[in-house]
């Protein structure tokens, strides 16, 4: 199937180049001279390099259908947060295997049990969508510091899948706090 090119939008699969692409993010551009354009960001599925290209707004692109399918992580399998992670299809409860590498940067983020977007193409497996945000209890921050509280400081913090993130200075060891898988930033307590 083929779209417009201003029809792109972040999470799209297509084909591009002859390889499979993923769009990252999206920038439509209405300059004052010339005509406009769209800026997409993608990644090459099979190379996993990002490259920012600049198409026409009337190009037209081979759009390709991916399976979506939602399963719940189980564990990593290497137990160090090196993959393989082991993702169970929560309807049929078959088990499998993703490398890290097509996890990326969001495997910090991934708690037991947490569900996900699995995106197949071809019985290969492109990627995981993770929520947009999930809760992760504190393991270790600092004590809030006197006088704090009139500041809007931040403090460095460790949740419990391992990752470093900036909290407001109220939040202790122990406390359940929301953040965004996208950009890593905290939400808020939940």
């Amino acid at each position: 199937m083929t779209i417009k090119s201003s029809e792109l939008r972040a999470g799209s699969v297509l084909m591009f180049d002859g390889q499979l692409h993923l769009v990252l993010e999206t920038e439509h551009v209405k300059p004052g001279k010339g005509p406009a354009y769209v800026q997409a960001k993608m990644k090459n599925i099979e190379t996993g390099t990002i490259k920012t290209n600049r198409l026409g707004s009337a190009d037209k692109l081979d759009d390709v259908s991916i399976d979506r399918k939602s399963m719940q992580y189980l564990y990593d399998g290497s137990g160090r947060g090196a993959g393989p992670f082991v993702f169970m299809d929560t309807g049929s409860y078959e088990q499998i295997e993703i490398p890290a590498e097509a996890i990326g940067d969001q495997a910090r983020w991934m708690k037991e049990g947490v569900e996900a977007m699995v995106m197949m193409f071809g019985g290969r497996i492109l990627g995981v969508e993770l929520p947009a945000a999930v809760e992760l209890a504190v393991t270790e921050t600092t004590p809030q510091p006197r006088g704090a509280t009139a500041t809007n400081q931040l403090k460095e913090a460790t949740v419990e899948t391992g990752a470093r993130i900036r909290v407001p200075p109220f939040i202790d060891v122990g406390q359940v706090v929301r953040i965004s898988t996208v950009t890593g930033e905290y939400l808020g307590k939940a």
